[in-house]
């Protein structure tokens, strides 16, 4: 299994930036993909970006495509998510996800081990 514990939310104004991290723990000798997803108040879960194991591969939601940025650190077990030009809409809890394999995608349901979240608000 594989624990995941997210870190970096917070308050940020609009037109600013913010990282999170994703830190991967448990069993993480094997390759696994990961993603995040965001889920605001009354709206369900969404795909915001994903990377493959060796970080060839990324995909990206539409509304974030040219602002965020995924990347990994295998060596740390990190994900990062680098959040630019953030957006009133952007406002959301942020989760990370894992599953075992090369490639993962931006089905939320492949998506075997999450981690509780972090809070990214944005401020008009």
């Amino acid at each position: 299994q594989v624990q995941l514990v997210e870190s970096g939310g917070g308050l940020v104004q609009a037109g600013g930036s913010l990282a999170l991290s994703c830190a991967a723990s448990g069993r993480t000798d094997s390759s696994y993909a990961m993603a995040w997803f965001r889920q605001a108040p009354w709206k369900e879960r969404e795909f915001v970006a994903a990377i493959s194991w060796t970080g060839a591969t990324t995909y990206y939601a539409d509304s974030v495509k040219g602002r965020f940025t995924i990347s990994r650190d295998n060596a740390k077990n990190t994900v990062l998510l680098e959040m630019n030009s953030l957006k009133p809409e952007d406002q959301a809890v942020y989760f990370c996800a894992a599953r075992y394999g090369t490639v993962g995608g931006r089905d939320q349901n492949a998506y075997v081990y999450w981690g509780h979240g972090t809070q990214v608000t944005v401020s008009s």
